[in-house]
């Protein structure tokens, strides 16, 4: 499945991105910060297909708030709550710049933000993935 494959390389990227040593320059913050986004983009594009594929989502709805209460409500998240935090620091990041918000995210990223993609990832393979569009 093409968006699962995107979204296991964006978290890849991610992990990367998270696990570089302080303290940051403003590249690598701001790629943090960039990675994160796309990671959470291809995240709420994966869960759109899965619920589709599994008939969770038959009017193609297609905001990612509408999708993570899909998600949430099929069991795939198990923390709605973290899941539109995540969803309110993305829309933020990319609507604005503010370098305080940024280091808080960088620091959610790792402390809580990462957890949760990696939890997803481990999910979508054990219960969701159709085994013939893996």
């Amino acid at each position: 499945m093409k968006k699962f494959e995107n979204f296991c390389r964006a978290l890849n990227n991610l992990e990367i991105g998270a696990n570089l040593p302080e303290p940051l320059n403003i590249a690598e913050k701001t790629g943090i910060i960039a990675l994160f986004e796309i990671c959470f983009e291809q995240t709420w594009k994966v869960l759109k297909e899965i619920l589709e594929l599994h008939g969770l989502n038959p009017e193609k709805i297609a905001s990612p708030r509408k999708i993570l209460s899909l998600a949430y409500g099929a069991g795939i998240l198990s923390n709605e709550e973290i899941w539109l935090e995540i969803l309110q620091t993305r829309t933020i990041l990319i609507h604005t710049y503010d370098a305080e918000k940024s280091t808080e995210t960088i620091s959610k990223i790792r402390t809580e933000y990462l957890a949760e993609f990696k939890n997803l990832k481990e999910i979508l393979l054990q219960d969701w993935l159709i085994e013939n569009e893996t």
